[in-house]
């Protein structure tokens, strides 16, 4: 066996001399040598090494034999350009059988320069007896330097291969290759050689996008299992990844919470970003203590406030919901500046009255400077918000959305509020993992279309829809007894009741509540959780009883928790907060910390991925080709009569 070895190492030996002497040398490991001290001592890289020799990836061993590639250098090759300088004409009577061709070769000029000094030319072609001017040059020749094809990079803190590569359009492999020597971590102030580029045609790193680095074999189907992009949608981000093709080591923009699967790895080896949230307290990162200015747009309506008039003031603020809403905020606003303003935070703050109109919108945008303003609160209505927005978005001044369901999600807008479709999301989610219980699903004929995404959801899970008026055929909003009592099975059972009727809820509930026994019990659930809910007909011993359970954009705090929020807005305003009012503070309290913590909006996503306060929390994802959007929601129940939030 060991002559077998010997001989088939000198065939390679012999094979390699003989066919590519010119490329390549060979080398016999020793005891103790490293592939890492083999590329240093002749002056290549690692992975031209591994290149060559692909089993040295797992390990190298005393004797083996190295195929080396020899270390080469790119000079840089000067061009030599003519250059022609017109010394003056010769008439030319043209012969019968002559044309711009022959001419050209006879006077060994081009066909365009004679066309050129004879216009005519253009539109008709030469005839016999013609006169025409040959232009008559002196040629020289001029050597130009060539411009190198590399030159020396100084490494910046917090750089590291992937920056480089990405920046100069090359992969990993193609940087080590023009640094054979480069140690494998960079360090600030190491000096590296890139490709020599123009200054505008070096990328730059966009800190609100994450980078990819690809690995080998790996292409666009398996990126798109990866992050969910489609190959058109990478080509995008990637100007010129269409031309060039996926390379290994190849680093690509994406989006920065792309959902990803795998095992999460830093880019150097793949993924950027993890997909694991981490609440952090910003009151304890405070590293910027200059003046920030924030606007407020909000519709007041003060141009409809008699101040004369207080019966007429109260009427109009109960009448009128913007009004009530907007007062409900501010009032939490108010709250959560004077807290900033404890922590040391110094804030410029322009509150204006938007009064529900586009035409005032737009006139506070005429005649107010916006230039220095860090960040827009507002406005409200999602119309009135879109205006301020395309107005804002060249001068990249990021508007929070903070109540609206729905805006347009420019690359300047942060949409504070979740998404309805991710409650619903949340909840599936949740009860999805549960593999031991029995599902029911229980609802009106108006919301049947959820009943049937919960029914593919949950194939086994029964369904029980409402009863109809045997006259009419309208839905009568009740269930039967028996109807439950059909489909409960022992152990636990979770029960989804989609409905907006509170007739329908109090008669389910009610129902399922005298079903808890020691041997059956019962979860009830929604996928939206409306205010049929919350009406006085539903008892909430029966929400508590069946631990009803449900996605929620806030959570409810308890009045008799210690809460310093609560209590100072007990003491100033002598009532407790609303959910608009604790709104205003959490939205308040989050969008100034980001912007003190981090260099502003955009790269507080990054630097702070959740957030959380009284009710609320933030945890922003941008859209592929958009602005930011709030992507996480509490999962609730009610518990021992009160909301709890449900631990996961």
């Amino acid at each position: 066996m060991k002559k077998i070895i010997y001989i088939l190492s000198v065939i390679v030996l012999l094979g390699c001399a003989s066919a590519k002497a010119q490329d390549y040398k060979t080398h016999k490991v020793k005891v103790g040598e490293t592939i890492e001290q083999i590329a240093a001592k002749y002056n290549v890289s690692k992975s031209q090494i591994y290149a060559l020799n692909p089993d040295a990836r797992k390990e190298i061993t005393p004797n083996s034999v190295l195929i080396i590639p020899k270390a080469t250098t790119v000079a840089a090759t000067p061009t030599v350009n003519e250059v022609k300088t017109l010394d003056g004409f010769k008439t030319h009577k043209v012969k019968r059988k002559e044309t711009l061709y022959s001419l050209s070769k006879k006077y060994n000029v081009s066909q365009e320069d004679i066309k050129k000094h004879n216009p005519e030319l253009y539109a008709n072609n030469l005839r016999k007896g013609d006169k025409i001017k040959i232009p008559q040059y002196t040629i020289t020749k001029e050597v130009v330097a060539a411009k190198p094809t590399t030159k020396t990079y100084t490494v910046k803190p917090k750089e590291g291969k992937w920056r480089i590569a990405y920046q100069y359009g090359i992969t990993v492999q193609d940087l080590e290759d023009l640094n054979p020597n480069m140690a494998e971590v960079l360090q600030p102030g190491d000096v590296i050689n890139v490709p020599n580029l123009e200054k505008e045609d070096v990328k730059q790193i966009d800190e609100q996008y994450s980078y990819y680095t690809v690995l080998p074999a790996e292409g666009f189907y398996r990126l798109k299992l990866k992050t969910g992009l489609t190959q058109e949608q990478l080509e995008q981000l990637n100007p010129g990844l269409e031309t060039t093709g996926l390379k290994e080591g190849m680093v690509l923009k994406i989006p920065f919470n792309a959902t990803l699967t795998g095992q999460n790895q830093n880019v150097e080896g793949g993924l950027v970003t993890g997909d694991t949230l981490v609440s952090s307290d910003l009151s304890n990162r405070i590293t910027d203590r200059s003046t920030k200015h924030i606007a407020i747009m909000l519709p007041f309506k003060l141009n409809k406030i008699d101040s004369d008039s207080i019966y007429d003031t109260k009427k109009l603020i109960k009448s009128d919901p913007y009004i009530s809403t907007s007062l409900d905020f501010y009032s939490g606003v108010k709250i959560a500046l004077d807290s900033l303003a404890s922590l040391g935070i110094n804030l410029k703050v322009d509150v204006y009255d938007t009064e529900n109109r586009e035409s005032r919108v737009a006139s506070l945008l005429r005649s107010n400077s916006f230039d220095d303003v860090d960040v827009v609160i507002g406005p409200v209505m999602p119309k009135l918000f879109n205006t301020a927005a395309a107005a804002l978005k060249s001068k990249n001044i990021p508007l929070v959305s903070p109540i609206t369901k729905t805006v347009n999600l420019g690359d300047n807008v942060f949409q504070s509020r979740p998404a309805e479709k991710l409650l619903q999301e949340k909840i599936i989610n949740y009860f999805k993992a549960d593999s031991t219980s029995h599902f029911i699903i229980v609802s009106d004929m108006k919301n049947k279309a959820t009943a049937d995404l919960l029914k593919k959801t949950f194939p086994r899970a029964s369904l029980v829809m409402s009863r109809k008026v045997s006259k009419t055929g309208e839905d009568a909003y009740y269930i039967l007894d028996q109807d439950i009592v059909n489909v409960l099975k022992p152990g636990k059972n979770v029960v989804f009741l989609e409905t907006a009727n509170a007739g329908f809820v109090s008669n389910v509930s009610s129902i399922l509540n005298s079903k808890i026994n020691a041997i059956t019990s019962v979860v009830l659930a929604t996928t939206d959780k409306t205010r049929a809910f919350e009406d006085d007909e539903v008892r909430n011993t029966h929400l508590s009883n069946l631990s009803f359970t449900y996605a929620s954009i806030n959570k409810s705090f308890s009045e008799d928790e210690s809460n310093s929020f609560n209590k100072r807005y007990m003491d100033l305003y002598k009532e407790s907060p609303n959910p608009y009012a604790v709104r205003g503070f959490d939205l308040t309290m989050d969008v100034v910390l980001r912007l003190v913590t981090s260099e502003d909006l955009y790269l507080s996503v990054i630097e702070s991925p959740l957030t959380s306060y009284v009710e609320n929390k933030f945890a922003y994802k941008k859209k592929l080709f958009g602005g930011y959007y709030n992507d996480t929601v509490y999962l609730v129940k009610y518990q021992d009569l009160k909301i709890v939030e449900v631990k996961q």
